[in-house]
């Protein structure tokens, strides 16, 4: 995997599936650790938003992005922090970039948990070994929520 690798949501996802998710989690119902991600846009500085999955391993809590470098990715890198909604709930963070030599745990953890999606993304499945999460780490941006 390249660090430039980027995979394309089909119309199905694009229009029902995320706008289902992203609506539910704006009335606070989360579907499997989903919420509303907030970023402003490297360029205009508008919000923008996706949903994701929030990921906690050893009480650390991750955005992983199974689809490579997606714009929330671009955004997130150039502004450093965002949001992260449930209802009426915002938590505003920080976020540090996991370098890829330590992004093992948050793949294995996703891969754990989301499997039944994240399969497809990441080309290995629960049973990945750390050769194989060595070798798509680079393909897929990992970032550390942290208070901000």
């Amino acid at each position: 995997m390249t660090e430039s690798r980027y995979l394309r949501p089909g119309w199905f996802t694009r229009n029902v599936f995320n706008r289902a998710v992203h609506g539910l989690a704006r009335m606070g119902v989360s579907v499997a650790g989903s919420a509303e991600l907030r970023v402003r846009g490297r360029t205009s500085g508008e919000w923008r938003s996706t949903p994701v999955n929030v990921l906690t391993v050893a009480g650390e809590r991750y955005l992983v992005a199974p689809r490579g470098t997606t714009q929330w990715v671009r955004n997130i890198r150039v502004s450093g922090e965002g949001e992260l909604r449930r209802g009426r709930r915002t938590e505003a963070f920080r976020a540090e970039e996991v370098p890829d030599e330590a992004k093992a745990a948050a793949l294995r953890g996703y891969l754990s948990k989301w499997a039944w999606e994240a399969k497809q993304f990441f080309g290995v499945g629960k049973d990945a070994t750390d050769a194989d999460l060595a070798r798509i780490a680079p393909g897929l941006p990992v970032f550390r929520i942290l208070p901000h």
